[in-house]
């Protein structure tokens, strides 16, 4: 696995999640009525500046539709905006031109790794699909990343994989999306310190206010999940990242970002770096 960190990159604070797009409800199927502020464009522009006002400089812009066009349309966007230090695609893992369609995307170094919406699928064990299985391997011995999407019901499945898939470097979102709304923590909490117990996986503090109540929350409903994913991945694993800006649904990106900040209150610089900047650097190879 790769980890070394520039010196000039590691100075730097990354959003390592959030989302671009022209919204389009053909290409965007999830925003539903109930998601109505989000039937709008977001583009780097509208980023900017809330990067700019909490020092951040750059951020990796993460697929929400499963297109190659979503793929080519983040990447043209990286091309001409330089916050966008890295790109997390999608990529048909099943297709028999995979080799062929990564052949192609060898051009493009902000191209880092890529996902697919497991979250939505109705089969919890969607990622054990033989196909699936020789694609993440594909993907790892290309030094390409994978981000796994699932909800703690998928977590058993995500495991297996880890299991099975030694050599890829993959990134948990949004922490396996615990059911904070209802005050759970097991048996996310269990599954989620299985999952730490491999050294090829990273985890995002990101993603969790929409899974709190969306109005009336407090910071302090999010500490339990956080201490638990610090506990389980330790300072060296872990990256901050906004979704922004499907954040919006509960929260302003200065309070996403201010729940992290609150949590990481007391612990050293260091540690605030690695989580708001030097990790994301390692996991998605950023200075390359």
């Amino acid at each position: 696995m790769y980890h070394w960190v520039s010196k000039e990159l590691a100075l730097m604070k990354i959003d390592a999640h959030q989302h671009f797009w022209k919204y389009d409800p053909d290409n965007l199927p999830w925003i539903g009525e109930e998601l109505k502020i989000l039937k709008r464009d977001y583009l780097p522009k509208d980023l900017k500046p809330h990067l700019d006002h909490h020092g951040i400089q750059g951020c990796v812009a993460v697929q929400a539709s499963q297109t190659d066009v979503e793929t080519h349309f983040l990447l043209d966007l990286a091309d001409s905006h330089d916050i966008i230090k890295g790109v997390v695609g999608w990529v048909d893992l099943e297709g028999k031109d995979l080799e062929s369609k990564l052949d192609a995307y060898l051009p493009f170094r902000k191209l880092k790794g890529f996902r697919h919406i497991l979250q939505d699928e109705t089969d919890p064990e969607y990622i054990l699909r033989p196909a699936f299985q020789n694609g993440l391997k594909i993907l790892g011995n290309r030094g390409y990343s994978y981000d796994i999407l699932v909800f703690p019901h998928q977590m058993a499945g995500a495991i297996k994989t880890l299991e099975k898939q030694p050599d890829t470097t993959f990134i948990l979102d949004h922490s396996a999306k615990p059911i904070i709304r209802e005050g759970k923590i097991q048996p996310w909490k269990e599954l989620i310190q299985e999952m730490a117990k491999f050294p090829n996986l990273y985890c995002k503090l990101s993603g969790m206010v929409t899974e709190n109540r969306w109005d009336g929350w407090e910071q302090k409903d999010f500490f339990p999940y956080l201490e638990t994913v610090f506990e389980a991945f330790g300072e060296d694993r872990l990256m901050f990242g906004s979704d922004w800006p499907v954040c919006l649904l509960a929260a302003s990106f200065s309070e996403v970002f201010g729940i992290v900040e609150s949590f990481l209150s007391d612990k050293s610089g260091e540690v605030k770096n690695k989580i708001i900047g030097a990790n994301a650097e390692k996991c998605y190879r950023l200075n390359l």
